[in-house]
């Protein structure tokens, strides 16, 4: 509509106005030529892909801090017990995958800093669990990890999408994809608890919040890559969102069962829920993908 008033203003001006456009450019007029700032419509679609983008970080970062309890209590036992390293390894690739995703799309900010905020939480959880490792085994396995997946394969996939790949967008859709294939994997990882609940008919081996929270998280991000047209985002989010939601659904049925229980380990629950954190807070809301 601007653009065709625009015309037709401009097809009444004298020709010696028109002859002397090539050398100097015409005053806009109010109302009639396009304008720097957004239309409404555009503004209120970035003002919602905002809003929603900073809902899912908070709900990553409160995500993210949830294994603090865990970490407490190995510090004040000085041991790791029976904790395993490899969640937390895990994560940290995730986060900085998705950090590298975030700093190498245009306007990537949210992505950035709420990953990064990810990668330092998951690099002192990893730095403890080798300070209060239960013995020199299980130190030797988690450096072993941290040496293979979060220097090694990063390295290499930083390597291969900085020097072997040209194009901006091409390097994007291949760390988007990367991104989005590990993200599916964790948002898998606890369908397990789901076949043991299904088999002994007990909630004991899902904690609710852990669901609740994948849930909540994907269905927040799976939202905000629909309205942003982010499949990389939208992918691994809406899976979890549906996976989430099976197991709501499976702890609904099996919540009231009969069957004698212990609860499920807080921090083993907290090192879970660690793990999915990385991708939902992965991606900026101020980014029109």
């Amino acid at each position: 509509m601007d653009v065709l008033l625009f015309w037709r203003r401009s097809s009444v001006l004298p020709s010696s106005s028109l002859s002397s456009s090539s050398s100097s450019s015409l005053p806009p007029e109010p109302g009639l030529s396009l304008s720097a700032s957004c239309h409404p419509r555009l503004c209120a679609m970035d003002s919602t892909l905002f809003i929603i983008g900073v809902i899912g970080n908070i709900i990553s970062v409160l995500v993210f801090i949830s294994p603090i309890p865990t970490f407490w209590r190995i510090v004040r036992s000085g041991s790791t017990e029976d904790f395993e390293a490899a969640p937390y390894v895990l994560t940290l690739l995730n986060t900085l995958l998705w950090l590298y995703y975030g700093l190498t799309k245009p306007d990537g900010l949210l992505v950035a800093t709420v990953n990064g905020f990810g990668a330092v939480m998951e690099t002192i959880y990893l730095v403890l669990f080798l300070v209060y490792a239960a013995d020199k085994g299980k130190r030797v396995k988690t450096a072993k990890l941290v040496a293979a997946l979060d220097i090694g394969f990063f390295g290499v996939v930083f390597a291969a999408t900085t020097f072997a790949i040209d194009g901006l967008d091409m390097k994007i859709m291949v760390i988007g994809l990367i991104c989005a294939c590990l993200s599916v994997f964790m948002y898998g990882s606890p369908l397990a608890a789901v076949r043991r609940v299904i088999t002994s008919r007990s909630v004991e081996y899902m904690p609710f919040f852990l669901s609740f929270f994948l849930f909540l998280n994907g269905g927040v991000w799976a939202t905000y890559a629909v309205l942003d047209k982010d499949v990389f985002l939208g992918v691994p989010n809406g899976t979890g969102c549906f996976l989430g939601g099976i197991q709501l659904v499976i702890y609904a049925v099996y919540m009231n069962s009969k069957v004698a229980s212990h609860s499920y380990g807080s921090d083993e629950a907290a090192s879970l829920l660690s793990s999915e954190a990385s991708k939902h807070g992965q991606h900026d809301a101020s980014t029109r993908v």
